[in-house]
């Protein structure tokens, strides 16, 4: 019944408990049946917590006989792996670690209980059922003697944590709802080795994967995101038979691919490599991924070197964990509870290949004696080897993960009606690989345990720069108005009535909505406001610089219209210079309607990523719509500025055309410079710098135009008489 083991299987892995850290790569899809009840081998510190674990001590497992009438023999594990040891012991060292400190959880203890899943599916369900079956689970009836050590483990008991597992499937939160792990998801490394592939243009690659949710589910996405051909896909057998291996070689070289990626665990691609050892297959690139790029395999140059010599992959982050070789070098026969751990041994015997006297059931002494001087630290080897931490810095971190939602439930007391479930979104300080990251509208907290909302900037009544702005706008209306008074109080006074009336009031009409339309870009930003702001500022400018114009080319026609027999003049009456300003404004209105029916300015949210605001901004909708309003307004004012030039040495005691010309030079230095420090303000100051430059022209042409007229008027009356106006002027331009 393979597909109900499987299911059991996966169950298994994870009902471990709250405290357990595994390695299993993925679900298997086959199991066999269980040989043997006999209790696995354990290492065990009681604690006040318990926290589990699965490590792949050994390589592979000597199946035995079957024959269903006798007890089966206990389960032999063989080739026992250094690389997996250290990982055992770094967790190990992070729990004695904690413990010592006391810090992150005073007053309470964490032990441990680990065991050897033997890199097969079936051992590590053993280790898996006797986790759940141990004495003091109150699940299986058994002794509690204090029943409030378990309190979080009851809230707590589908969550597992995984410091090798990158099985992209892990991923799915609906079928693995309590899963995590300080390992990144496949998706990550397969990207990564795509971008290698594409890098080194391979365009003729071979597949070759594990025979567990690992290798199939990482191969699968490596082909459907490579997007080009596959040269062969094939799968390394669990069993490593010898003649499936063969069958993939001579694959191999029929399909005369030159590169090959192994997707697999360190005993798969042992297995694999074995064989091309075998049959003598040379001149393959090979691409590694992370569970066997910095393996034991690569490291025997002696058995590998000549296949594997430049081999690619990607590996996990390496790390420093301080005091963790004195802490690996410890290890020896002679120290205390040495006879408690039944893998130093084995362990031992490996390293130095001596025997320790300790005969093995069912296996025979082939060993010489171990003389009792031997030294972890004169031999060389992957496990004592600390400059390559990775797999065991994310053990070092699940341990760390573990102790931090420990504490975060003895905090808040844990109460069974809330591995309390939502403690991911506390693993995030932990310094894991695979991180959540915040929404675009949101930003990480300072201790990176929660996605808080951003800040929203934007150009508001309410901070110092609206405020401001806001004031000096006000201000300018309120000084438009004051000279609209001034102008109707004197209008039958000469400077009133030689400088066309009624031109100037429009003038001072318009300025003032000038001076108010600055108002419409303060404030939050909405469809009506982004589409009012602009429209308003390109309508009201072009009126305002067509009654320059206005006024301008009256004073420039008066004077022509002075000499003999001209007729000049009657072209340009009231009517016609009505005329003249109803046209040109009439011109952006069309800009601005074509604007608002097409493209129109529309509110928008920016969001960097490494910022911590949101910019809310009006965006003008269509470029060129806006750099036509703009232009528009600008050819408006160059032609100003030239008849006013023009006109700046007529015979005028009051030469209002002098005036014009200084207010069209401050509009358009303004407005020159407006443009690049638009285009280069970041966020809101480019709004800040639109209506500066609107302040800026308005205050311009009201003071250019209007305040000379007004101190005439205020301070020197003697000169507002038709007399003073009609003599010969003293001064030049």
């Amino acid at each position: 019944y393979p597909t109900i083991y499987s299911k059991i299987l996966h169950l298994s892995l994870l009902w471990l408990g709250v405290f357990t850290l595994t390695s299993c790569q993925g679900e298997a899809e086959q199991c066999e049946m269980i040989p043997g009840s006999m209790s696995l081998p354990v290492l065990e510190k009681k604690g006040d917590i318990t926290l589990g674990g699965l490590f792949s001590l050994h390589d592979m497992v000597i199946e035995p006989s079957l024959s269903f009438t006798l007890t089966p023999p206990p389960t032999q594990c063989t080739r026992f792996n250094f690389r997996t040891f250290r990982w055992m012991q770094t967790m190990i060292f992070a729990i004695e670690e904690i413990n010592r400190e006391g810090k992150l959880l005073p007053n309470i203890t964490l032990g441990y209980k680990i065991y050897d899943s033997c890199s097969t599916p079936h051992q590590a369900l053993k280790a898996a059922m006797e986790l759940m079956g141990s004495k003091g689970d109150p699940g299986t009836g058994g002794d509690v003697q204090d029943e409030e050590k378990w309190h979080c483990i009851l809230t707590f008991s589908s969550v597992q944590v995984s410091y090798f597992s990158s099985c992209a499937c892990l991923s799915d939160k609906k079928e693995f709802p309590g899963f995590l792990r300080t390992m990144p998801s496949d998706f990550f490394q397969v990207d990564a080795l795509v971008q290698l592939v594409k890098h080194f243009g391979w365009t003729w690659v071979g597949v070759i994967a594990g025979d567990d949710a690992y290798g199939r589910g990482g191969a699968n996405i490596f082909v459907r995101t490579l997007g080009a051909c596959v040269a062969l896909h094939e799968i390394i057998p669990k069993n490593g038979a010898q003649t499936a291996i063969k069958t993939i070689i001579s694959k191999i070289r029929s399909s005369k691919a030159r590169v090959i990626l192994v997707f697999a665990v360190e005993q798969d691609a042992e297995t694999l490599f074995d064989g091309v050892l075998r049959e003598g297959l040379m001149g393959i690139q090979w691409l590694a991924s992370e569970a066997w790029s910095t393996a034991a395999v690569l490291s025997t140059p002696k058995k590998y070197h000549r296949i594997l010599q430049g081999s690619m992959g990607f590996a996990i982050r390496r790390a420093h964990i301080p005091g963790l070789q004195n802490f690996l070098l410890r290890l020896h026969p002679s120290y205390p509870d040495a006879h408690k751990d039944p893998f130093l041994t084995p362990f031992w015997e490996e390293v130095f290949q001596c025997s320790l006297g300790v005969q093995v059931e069912g296996q025979e002494q082939r060993k010489a004696p171990c003389s009792g001087e031997e030294e972890l630290g004169s031999v060389k080897n992957i496990y004592s080897d600390v400059s390559q931490l990775r797999i065991s810095y994310n053990v070092y971190k699940a341990v760390y993960a573990i102790a931090h939602a420990l504490k975060f439930c003895a905090d808040s007391r844990c109460p069974v009606s809330v591995h309390c479930i939502s403690i991911s979104l506390y693993l995030l300080s932990l310094d894991a690989i695979e991180c959540v990251r915040c929404l675009p509208e949101f930003w990480s907290s300072a201790d990176r345990t929660v996605c808080i909302p951003k800040k929203v900037e934007f150009l508001s009544f309410s901070d110092t720069m609206g405020i401001t702005l806001m004031a000096i706008s006000l201000f300018g209306s309120f000084c438009t108005c004051v000279v609209v008074f001034i102008f109707t109080w004197h209008r039958n006074t000469p400077v009133v009535r030689a400088n066309n009336s009624d031109l100037s009031f429009l003038l001072l009409f318009s300025l003032t909505l000038c001076f108010l339309c600055s108002l419409t870009f303060i404030g939050r930003p909405s469809e009506w406001s982004c589409m009012l702001r602009h429209t308003a500022f390109g309508i009201t400018f072009v009126l305002c610089i067509s009654c320059i114009l206005g006024k301008t080319i009256v004073v420039l026609m008066a004077f022509r219209a002075t000499l003999p027999g001209s007729t000049v003049m009657k072209w340009f009456g009231p009517a016609q210079q009505k005329a003249i300003i109803a046209s040109c404004t009439l011109i952006q209105v069309i800009i601005c309607t074509v604007w608002l029916v097409v493209a129109p300015p529309t509110p928008r949210q920016l969001m960097p990523r490494e910022s911590a605001i949101v910019i809310l901004l009006c965006e003008e909708g269509s470029a060129v719509a806006f750099a036509l309003v703009l232009g528009y307004i600008g050819l408006l004012a160059c032609i100003c500025l030239l008849l006013a030039f023009l006109a700046r040495k007529l015979p005028d005691n009051f030469n209002e055309a002098r005036l014009i010309t200084f207010s069209m030079l401050i509009f358009c230095a303004v407005w020159v410079a407006f443009v690049p420090a638009y285009i280069s303000s970041p966020g809101k100051y480019s709004t800040v710098t639109e209506v500066f430059a609107i302040l800026a022209s308005s205050y311009g042409l009201l003071g250019c135009i209007f305040a000379p007229k007004c101190y005439i008027i205020l301070l020197r009356p003697e000169k507002n008489t038709r007399k003073h106006l009609m003599s010969k002027p003293t001064d030049k331009f």
